[in-house]
């Protein structure tokens, strides 16, 4: 389970969404978030999902790998179907018992609520797997430059984010190891109950706040051997620059939205 999460991984290749801007894809990201809890209807999430499909297929990313996402999050994508379904009231109730009730209205809530989830997933993921660490980290650090007027350390803001996205595949994978090595010394993770499961936890836990503690001191000493000193003076290999695709793809996200809203106006 643990090798299905694929959160800050970088896929490289040669697509068109590759090629992209960091900042345009990060715009992007964040129309198609607010464009998708915008979405009320099955005709606006239809478009969601139709430039999601598209984008997908346009980054060339394996359709597997996609699906490998969301695979670790089934427990909560279930979860968050039955809150919904239990505790929405509507008008046309199909079955009640104790405090819960479960109607027409509450099953259409819960099944657009995990369409929307899974959507804001897929989409999430797809900055992480088309663009590089030290791309989003100059991406988010050029978005946020307006900020400096006001004192905010953009620079070392953007670097942790990036940072934090880069170490955890790091984490996962040396969390694993710990696991298979905790099991063929005789460790049981799977047998008893909740709090024993819990409890059997602590020897996973303690070596692998260990390892990123010792993982964070190589960092910073690997940065401090190379001079870096934050974000003042620093120079980049890689200027940023807009193209032709970025303007189109921006425009295409603005669609989108448009999209969405006039559907919105027209009750659909």
């Amino acid at each position: 389970m643990l090798k299905d999460i694929t959160l800050g991984q970088f896929f490289p290749g040669d697509s068109v969404v590759h090629r992209l801007d960091p900042r345009t894809k990060l715009i992007l990201t964040l129309v198609y978030i607010v464009a998708l809890f915008s979405a009320k209807s099955y005709y606006s999430y239809a478009l969601m999902l139709f430039a999601l499909v598209a984008s997908v297929l346009l980054s060339r990313i394996n359709f597997k790998t996609i699906l490998r996402s969301v695979k670790p999050l089934i427990i909560v994508i279930l979860f968050t179907f039955i809150l919904n379904m239990l505790f929405t009231s509507g008008a046309h109730p199909i079955a009640h018992f104790w405090i819960f009730n479960i109607s027409y209205e509450g099953i259409r809530v819960a099944v657009t609520m995990i369409i929307r989830l899974v959507m804001l997933i897929i989409g999430t993921f797809l900055l992480t797997y088309t663009t590089s660490p030290i791309a989003l980290t100059d991406g988010l650090e050029h978005l946020m430059n307006p900020l400096k007027k006001i004192r905010v350390p953009v620079h070392e803001l953007s670097m942790m984010m990036s940072i934090a996205l880069r170490f955890i595949p790091t984490l996962i994978e040396e969390t694993d190891k710990i696991i298979s090595a905790q099991k063929a010394r005789g460790a049981d993770f799977e047998s008893g109950n909740l709090i024993r499961r819990a409890k059997a936890m602590l020897p996973i836990l303690v070596p692998l706040f260990i390892s990123a503690f010792r993982r964070a001191d190589e960092l910073a000493v690997a940065m401090e051997s190379r001079c870096y000193h934050g974000g003042e003076g620093r120079t980049r290999m890689k200027q940023l620059k807009l193209q032709r695709r970025d303007v189109t793809a921006l425009i295409l996200g603005a669609l989108v939205l448009a999209g969405v809203m006039v559907l919105m106006s027209f009750g659909l």
